[in-house]
């Protein structure tokens, strides 16, 4: 099937220092475009008999339907986005293709430093952000179902050291750290 591809948009309605909004969000359009037209074929030329016009066309929708509930159902995260607050804190948001909403909210006092990390499964290899709580001992993943590429990661990991009350500014916070 087609690669979900991931598109990174950055909010900036509001006044310079006030609020920094970044959200990482999926596509399943080359997915979806992919599925429809591969699996409805492979239908077709598995059967061998002679069908009518109709069915042919059923089976191309519903195959499709099937599909795209799938994909749905494989990954059912839409988008999760990163709010930055620098006086209050962070707003973690993970978006359900449900429509469901997890809201996550870490006081900016509890904030130690962001932290990217590159992470190594035996099937695939990958960039994370996180941070690191004052009072936790996990590191909190600020993007847990989505893996975005670094090229996303960076800016974001850019406002959250410029927002943390620190004296390491965002060139110098967490150099050396995740390569």
């Amino acid at each position: 099937m087609g690669r979900i591809s991931i598109a990174y948009i950055h909010e900036g309605k509001w006044p310079p220092g006030s609020v920094d909004i970044h959200i990482i969000q999926k596509s399943l359009r080359k997915a979806v475009f992919v599925a429809i037209l591969l699996i409805p074929f492979a239908c077709i030329f598995l059967s061998l008999k002679e069908i009518s016009a109709t069915l042919i066309l059923w089976r191309f929708q519903l195959s499709g339907l099937l599909v795209i509930l799938l994909l749905l159902l494989w990954n059912p995260v839409h988008k999760e986005s990163v709010i930055i607050m620098p006086a209050f804190g962070v707003q973690l948001e993970t978006h359900y293709t449900s429509g469901r909403i997890i809201r996550r909210f870490i006081p900016a006092g509890e904030i130690l430093k962001p932290v990217l990390l590159e992470c190594v499964t035996p099937v695939t290899c990958y960039w994370s952000l996180s941070l690191l709580v004052r009072g936790k001992e996990e590191l909190v993943l600020v993007f847990k179902e989505l893996h975005p590429p670094m090229k996303m990661l960076l800016p974001i990991w850019k406002a959250l050291c410029a927002s943390i009350d620190n004296k390491e500014g965002p060139d110098t916070c967490g150099e050396g750290e995740g390569g």
